[in-house]
């Protein structure tokens, strides 16, 4: 394996702008990506779940969860010049610049709640019901991941970097992604 792979990887927290800082990154670098939520998502729709309780569903097929996980890692294995947006994509791809966006609950919950493409497997009558099934499938994850991985998520250790997007524009998170991910490139080489 090559020592110096061209990966990023973007983890975070629920409606941290994953999605959108990855579609900022790869039209900046010219890089493609791959994303798991979608992946998830999809698989979600096809057994008729809402996606917290897919994530439900998951905690007792765990045959399922590390077929979503070893995705991510087959699809670097065949690619470079990628941008990973998955929640595991650093501990899938651990030779990636790993990235951890971090968001406050309330900007959290409000960013999913009105987000038009999360209504297909989020339906929320209440901004509080959205924060609350945040809260929800935070931890669900956390404890599946600790189960069948035996690793956290949320251990800021596990990164390269971490960043507070909740009062900065999803530019602003790419531009600060840009510039660690040049300093990382030049130190690995």
């Amino acid at each position: 394996m090559k020592k110096n792979r061209h990966i990023i990887t973007i983890a975070g927290d629920l409606a941290s702008g994953k999605g959108t800082v990855s579609t900022l990154l790869k039209e900046d670098l010219g890089y493609i990506i791959y994303r798991n939520g979608d992946y998830v998502r999809n698989l979600a729709k096809e057994k008729g779940m809402d996606i917290t309780n897919f994530n439900i569903y998951l905690t007792t097929h765990p045959e399922i969860d590390l077929q979503i996980e070893k995705s991510a890692a087959e699809y670097a294995k065949e690619n470079d010049n990628l941008v990973i947006d998955a929640r595991l994509g650093w501990y899938a791809v651990p030779h990636s610049f790993k990235v951890y966006l971090k968001v406050d609950i309330d900007t959290s919950a409000k960013r999913a709640f009105f987000d038009p493409n999360r209504k297909t497997t989020e339906k929320f009558d209440t901004l509080e019901d959205q924060k609350q099934d945040i809260i929800k499938r935070f931890n669900l994850e956390n404890e599946r991941y600790f189960t069948l991985y035996g690793i956290r998520k949320d251990d800021m250790s596990n990164y390269d970097l971490v960043i507070d997007t909740t009062f900065l524009t999803p530019i602003q998170v790419k531009d600060k992604i840009k510039v660690e991910y040049d300093k990382w490139l030049k130190i690995s080489m």
